[in-house]
């Protein structure tokens, strides 16, 4: 018996990518169309529409991209997927599970910089240094972003030593 293959030049998986790809512009372009009839800005920071539209509009864009880089590399591609290794959906989804455990406890900030030190250090065995500027970037910047510039409240910690010291 042979193996089956996959043809990503094949006529048949071509048809399905594009309608794929249309679908799925489609359902970013609706959303985006009835997002900003939400109301985009309020007084108060982004209103109910903010999120929505700017997630129709990277639903749009990025299924444009994968258009292009299919149009552009899918003939010439007929790599077969590497298998997923189940240990690390198993970690990431164990882990999303504790971080959302423990944000009420240790707050926003803590959290996610452990959760993401956790992810780069020993999983993806990055180096420390940058390990540390990439979760410190990604949990205290993204608490400001959300904080002051669009004045979304994050969790703080309720745990007395990091509460007394405001995170």
């Amino acid at each position: 018996m042979t193996p089956i293959t996959e043809d990503r030049s094949g006529p048949r998986v071509r048809r399905s990518l594009v309608a794929g790809q249309f679908v799925i512009a489609g359902i970013g372009a609706y959303v985006f169309a009835e997002s900003v009839g939400l109301g985009l800005w309020t007084e108060l920071g982004p209103g109910p529409g903010f999120f929505p539209c700017v997630l129709g509009a990277a639903l749009v864009l990025l299924s444009l991209a994968w258009h292009l880089q299919e149009r552009r590399v899918g003939a010439q591609s007929s790599e077969v997927a590497e298998p997923t290794d189940p240990s690390h959906v198993r970690a990431v989804v164990l882990s999303l599970l504790v971080l959302a455990a423990a944000i009420p406890f240790i707050g926003f900030q803590v959290g996610v910089f452990l959760f993401l030190m956790y992810h780069l250090k020993r999983r993806a065995r990055i180096s420390w240094l940058k390990s540390l500027v990439i979760a410190l970037c990604g949990s205290v910047g993204v608490y400001y972003l959300f904080t002051l510039g669009l004045n979304v409240g994050l969790p703080s910690a309720t745990v007395p030593p990091l509460s007394l010291i405001g995170l």
